[in-house]
């Protein structure tokens, strides 16, 4: 299967499979504005295509096959048993989240909180098709994908909290989740950091495999950033090394239209920003990042490609946050008539929609899930609270290389144990 998926409706539509010979997504479009465009998507009748790598336009896909309208027996997208898994995903990140605007309210979280509503078709739809040895490099607005990957909400919650029963023993908080367990490499702070960190791992894969000669290591690494990092010089140097090396890496931007207070369509010069990857020699595709199932057959053909070793694919998705940037965000600066617009279009209520449209379970099952995710979330919450604090003796933990170093003093003890240790004393 090609990226034909990227044009697809919410409902299935038999769209063809299309891919030139290297391998790059080309779809024809009639010329239109990037955003909000109601042009239908125009697909040559040629099996065969050349990349068009710095012209053209694209209309965004939510829009591009509004008025095509479902078979009347089409050909689902999920079984029951993967809708139910989306759907109990996306209502985690979602339940998780607003338990954490709570939290942070009540003085029970510190510093910058980013939070991931309205982009949960974008994690789920990449994160639930991937094995348990695939990595995953996330951004400041991390607490999803590290529920996705399978990191417990005690964890996340607690590394929230602080406390030493997180995923990173309280030292990490929001922005730097990291399990090794789970194979998710951290949350980052600032733009770019990740990607960097997402192709070294991408590489490493590709060592075990064609070095090494582990023949079994076909590990895929998704890096997620956000629509201001692609004016980053990192996120340029990055496509590069990996369209060079054909390294097995899904570069997945999460296009949120707003980069802090900096509308994405007034920062940069060329707004579609798949249309980079081309430019590198790899497939660039934008897809509807508010539509789970679109979302999942274009991470499914993007996955596979670098699972086959036929190298790295840019994956556009356009969604929208329904916060403000952090919980410190009043969130002023976004045209209320917008935000309306994409609230509307809430990939919850979408998938769920779908779900009992297509037969594929019952309200009642849907209600059964929420009322298990609510007890998930508020059992994380008990647990975090409950746990205790770290010992300031973790302090100088993971930071020195030497255990002998500055961290420790000659009788042993860690030197932020000598109650001088505060004081600023130059013997210390």
């Amino acid at each position: 299967m090609a990226f034909s998926a990227a044009t697809a409706n919410f409902n299935p539509l038999n769209t063809p499979s299309l891919r030139s010979h290297d391998n790059h997504l080309v779809t024809s479009v009639s010329p239109s504005p990037f955003f909000g465009s109601t042009a239908k998507l125009r697909l040559s009748s040629s099996p065969k295509f050349n990349v068009h790598r710095r012209s053209g336009s694209v209309v965004a896909v939510s829009e591009a096959v509004k008025e095509k309208k479902p078979k009347s027996t089409p050909n689902l997208l999920i079984t029951k048993e993967e809708g139910l898994e989306l759907y109990e995903d996306m209502v985690l990140g979602r339940a998780f989240e607003d338990m954490c605007a709570q939290m942070y309210y009540r003085g029970k979280m510190f510093g910058f909180v980013h939070l991931y509503n309205g982009q949960e078709a974008v994690s789920t739809g990449f994160i639930k098709l991937l094995k348990q040895q695939d990595s995953v490099v996330s951004t400041y607005r991390d607490h999803v994908h590290a529920l996705s990957k399978g990191v417990p909400a005690r964890a996340v919650m607690s590394e929230l909290f602080g406390k030493t029963t997180g995923c990173c023993r309280g030292q990490g908080g929001s922005m730097h989740m990291f399990s090794r367990e789970h194979n998710l490499l951290g949350g980052f702070a600032f733009i770019g950091e990740g990607i960097p960190v997402a192709t070294g791992a991408a590489f490493t894969s590709k060592y075990k495999r064609e070095v090494l000669k582990e023949v079994d290591c076909d590990h895929v690494t998704l890096a997620f950033f956000g629509d201001g990092t692609c004016n980053n010089g990192q996120f340029y140097e990055c496509l590069n090394m990996a369209a060079l090396w054909k390294l097995p890496i899904v570069f997945v931007v999460e296009n949120n239209l707003w980069a802090i207070g900096m509308s994405h369509l007034r920062s940069t010069s060329d707004p579609q920003i798949y249309k980079k990857g081309p430019a590198f020699g790899m497939p660039g595709v934008h897809v509807d990042g508010m539509d789970v199932l679109k979302v999942r057959e274009v991470a499914k053909e993007a996955i596979s490609r670098a699972r086959r070793g036929e190298g790295p694919t840019l994956v556009e998705c356009e969604t929208y946050r329904f916060r403000g940037h952090s919980l410190a965000d009043p969130d002023e600066l976004r045209d209320p008539a917008e935000k309306s617009r994409y609230t509307a279009r809430d990939p919850i209520t979408a998938l769920k929609k779908y779900i009992i449209e297509s037969n594929l379970a019952s309200e009642a099952e849907l209600k059964a899930i929420d009322k298990k995710i609510d007890e998930v979330v508020e059992d994380a919450v008990e647990f975090a609270d409950e746990s205790p604090v770290p010992p300031r003796s973790q302090l100088l933990e993971n930071v020195f290389a030497d255990p002998k170093g500055f961290g420790i003093g000659p009788d042993g003890r860690y030197r932020c144990e000598d109650p001088k240790f505060t004081q600023g004393t130059a013997h210390v």
